[in-house]
């Protein structure tokens, strides 16, 4: 068990969808164009922002979907080269770009499908300059990418970027290990689900209902 169990909760009743956390990540840790290591999606209709039922029964959350840092990780099992790890001691799941050698059985393996992106070519940028923190690793091709709950920023004693980003204040991050964290709290008092319960992976991104 790692020291720390760093885990982010979304609240779906304050998330209005505005895509700050998304572009909060996009420019914090440089990501190439086409990368977007954090979504927002709409339970509802067939769109964003598009509720389903009939007016006035209407019925609309979002959710927002990135890696789930697993307790039980089903990419780690799978990486040959050991690329895709669990860091000891605060539970979240690294990506070593050095060593991966682009074989994407994490990949194949996640069932979070669109969590993970892959760089078949050199990273491009809209801009002749970084952006974000210059502690971010470079990006490079033919590598597998996801989010690293901002690493460096951790390693720093911040938090996410995504988290400081979120106006409606409805991501909390925190540590599970430790009972008085504001996550555990929220946990013991608020109803919860997980993503994909039943394949067994203990993701450590709640959605509070």
């Amino acid at each position: 068990m790692s020291k720390q169990r760093l885990a982010l909760l979304i609240d779906t009743k304050r998330c209005i969808a505005c895509n700050s956390c998304a572009v909060a990540c996009k420019i914090e840790n440089n990501l190439p164009d086409g990368n977007w290591w954090n979504r927002v999606m709409t339970v509802g209709g067939g769109h964003l922002d598009e509720p389903r039922g009939e007016y006035p029964n209407l019925e609309m959350y979002n959710v927002t979907l990135s890696c789930q840092h697993c307790e039980n990780p089903a990419c780690v099992k799978v990486c040959p080269v050991g690329a895709t790890y669990k860091d000891p001691d605060t539970g979240v799941v690294r990506q070593d770009y050095d060593k991966c050698i682009g074989c994407r059985m994490c990949m194949s393996a996640c069932p979070y499908t669109g969590v993970r992106s892959f760089n078949w070519e050199e990273p491009s940028y809209h801009l002749d300059f970084a952006v974000g923190d210059r502690d971010v690793p470079p990006h490079q091709k033919h590598v597998v990418e996801k989010c690293t709950f901002c690493w460096h920023r951790l390693a720093k004693g911040l938090q996410p970027a995504c988290i400081e980003a979120c106006s409606p204040r409805a991501r909390i991050f925190g540590d599970l290990n430790d009972p008085e964290s504001d996550v555990s709290k929220m946990l013991k008092d608020r109803d919860y689900f997980t993503l994909l319960p039943e394949r067994d992976t203990e993701p450590n991104v709640y959605y509070l209902v």
